[in-house]
């Protein structure tokens, strides 16, 4: 299954479109979508901290998804790094 994740903050700097497309096995979780990310970043963008990409929640076009969900059928994620304020 082709996934394509859509990407924000600093995880945008990996890839000048704004998003990167992974392969993954059909009805794979998103724990498994975190680790093709974070596989494809030390490939691909390795000044990008991978642990940025630990930290960061995933959603779809309606809800967080936690690590044991099932990636939605449309392949489309957001991938969202943690914010800070002040």
């Amino acid at each position: 299954m082709k996934v394509r994740i859509t990407l924000f903050g600093a995880l945008r700097d990996a890839d000048a479109r704004g998003f990167v497309e992974l392969d993954v096995p059909d009805h794979s979780t998103i724990a498994t979508v975190r680790e093709a990310l974070q596989h494809h970043l030390r490939e691909h963008a390795p000044t990008i901290s991978v642990g940025l990409v630990q930290r960061s929640a995933f959603a779809s076009d309606d809800e967080i998804l936690h690590n044991h969900r099932v990636v939605p059928d449309n392949g489309e994620l957001a991938v969202l790094p943690p914010v800070s304020g002040g």
